[in-house]
């Protein structure tokens, strides 16, 4: 007998093991994966991140992880497995105008500043960093934010939360001055010639000092498992977890061809990210990435998205948790 499940992922570089065939799919599992963004439609649609937590489409999915926590948090009726498909350093996210005074971070206390959502995982990221690693007041600061949140809740008491459309282009609001700055998991289209600029001058050296603080490179999302498909078969999770470890091998291999990437200088830029960024950025597991874990689920509880800081052994499955 074999039992079907659906993956839903963004088409990362990481991923192409998953869509061209080489992954070693156990006997007895149909997995079918699909090409779903988040922002941007692709093969299989956009709106990932909802359509799994709130709409149960897929039997797994790549999520934003600040939404997951929200959504077992709730006793929402998913689990996960410790695979991190996307991530970012908060420092290469933040911006302001081109013609702004402010050149660090703490310069934003007492700011007007616009984020994609409250909850998006850059945005608690970069709140989290502002105050942590940067000394900022949280509840002195004005957030701008669109209203397109994947999982419902109420603002936390004491912040200062403006809701503006959930369409609302937040690089022209910055660059016409209706922010002080933006925190965003994409690139506006205002950067550069649009009157937009990072926020750090030299934003690789603010992320290798934030590296060599930390020791890790911060998670962005992860992939969660809907219980009812775990209990088709309790042994998902696992067969899961070791298919993310096999694609993050293959993948991790990607760039040894220096004509592998359309951009002619990859493999330079590898070179020089080893070289400031040593160790592995990308790990598989609870161990090897507890301290990030740990560290964002703080984050979430602090920014009332949460009411108790999670535990891995609250958000992964029981049979990964040795991982």
């Amino acid at each position: 007998m074999t039992d079907t499940y659906t993956l839903a992922l963004d088409r990362y570089d990481r991923h192409f093991p998953f869509f061209d065939g080489t992954l070693n799919i156990p006997a007895g599992i149909d997995l079918t994966v699909l090409q779903a963004g988040e922002t941007n439609p692709e093969r299989d649609g956009a709106h990932r991140h909802k359509r799994m937590l709130g709409g149960n489409e897929f039997d797994a999915a790549e999520v934003s992880f600040s939404s997951y926590l929200m959504a077992t948090a709730r006793g929402m009726d998913f689990t996960a497995i410790p695979a991190f498909p996307r991530r970012l350093f908060s420092q290469t996210q933040m911006y302001v105008r081109t013609e702004s005074d402010i050149e660090h971070p703490s310069q934003l206390a007492g700011k007007k500043i616009g984020l994609q959502s409250f909850q998006t995982t850059l945005a608690v990221l970069a709140k989290g960093d502002l105050s942590h690693e940067y000394g900022v007041d949280l509840r002195g600061v004005h957030w701008v934010a669109r209203a397109n949140e994947t999982v419902a809740f109420e603002p936390p008491e004491g912040w200062t939360i403006e809701s503006v459309a959930a369409d609302a282009d937040l690089g022209v609001m910055l660059a016409e001055g209706a922010l002080d700055a933006l925190f965003l998991s994409r690139v506006p289209g205002t950067l550069g010639d649009g009157g937009v600029r990072r926020l750090f001058r030299d934003p690789r050296a603010a992320c290798a000092e934030f590296y060599g603080r930390n020791g890790f490179f911060p998670i962005m999302h992860v992939i969660a498992i809907a219980n009812d498909a775990v209990g088709r078969n309790p042994d998902l999770p696992r067969i899961l977890l070791d298919l993310y470890e096999q694609a993050n091998a293959l993948s991790a291999q990607y760039m040894d061809d220096p004509g592998w990437s359309r951009q002619p200088w990859a493999r330079l830029a590898r070179e020089e990210q080893e070289a400031a960024l040593t160790g592995d950025l990308w790990p598989t597991g609870v161990a090897a990435n507890a301290a990030n874990i740990e560290r964002f689920a703080g984050y979430s509880h602090d920014q009332g998205l949460t009411d108790r800081v999670l535990t891995a052994a609250a958000l992964f499955h029981s049979s990964v948790l040795d991982s």
